[in-house]
């Protein structure tokens, strides 16, 4: 698979071969979801909690005599039928990890970069880098090149005034090839790989 290589003046400044065993698989939805789920899962704090009987501040006595007072009996204030009482089978402080195997991870990352080829939402530029941090600078070249919504995928090292450029424009993520992963690259429109991430990614994922 060809595609032009442009610069960031929105210029074609050459042309790229891409690898098809990475980049032109078919795409598969099953694989997007759970790569998706796995990564959306380990970021979960896991931190909620309710309290059980035992975790309850209150009396130990029983309420009232088991026998003779016409009502239900009872054995503890605490108990979840009070208010202030615990929770049954409430949520506890877990972990939501869970595992998926490094085939199918690496198989889930070349069905985004395919995914993104099809559907003509993947750009080449030579390089990302510039010559000083503007934002506002960084947002006009954005808008002429027609970027609204885009991940930008660099070589190993992220350049620092592109980095910083970019920082404070919404809907603009820039990452380092070895932080290339399938839920950045799909929340975003357009993907946009440097000519050093593509080398790095055939070279990752091969």
């Amino acid at each position: 698979m060809k595609l032009p290589v442009k610069n960031l003046a929105n210029e074609n400044v050459g042309e790229i071969e891409l690898d098809d065993t990475i980049f032109g698989v078919p795409v598969r939805e099953d694989l997007i979801f759970r790569a998706v789920n796995w990564q959306l899962a380990k970021r979960r704090s896991g931190n909620h909690k309710t309290k059980g009987i035992s975790e309850i501040s209150g009396t130990t006595k029983k309420p009232y005599n088991q026998k003779g007072t016409g009502r239900a009996r009872q054995g503890s204030l605490r108990s979840p039928q009070f208010r202030g009482g615990a929770r049954i089978f409430g949520p506890v402080v877990r972990s939501h990890e869970h595992d998926l195997t490094k085939k199918v991870r690496k198989l889930a990352l070349k069905t985004a970069l395919s995914a993104k080829a099809a559907a003509g939402q993947l750009v080449i530029i030579d390089t990302a880098e510039l010559a000083n941090h503007k934002t506002k600078a960084m947002a006009a070249t954005l808008k002429t090149m027609g970027f609204d919504s885009l991940l930008l995928i660099d070589g190993a090292v992220v350049n620092e005034n592109f980095a910083r450029a970019t920082r404070n424009i919404p809907l603009v993520d820039v990452l380092p090839s070895q932080g290339a992963n399938v839920y950045d690259i799909i929340r975003r429109n357009i993907l946009v790989l440097t000519k050093s991430a593509v080398s790095d990614l055939e070279a990752r994922l091969k």
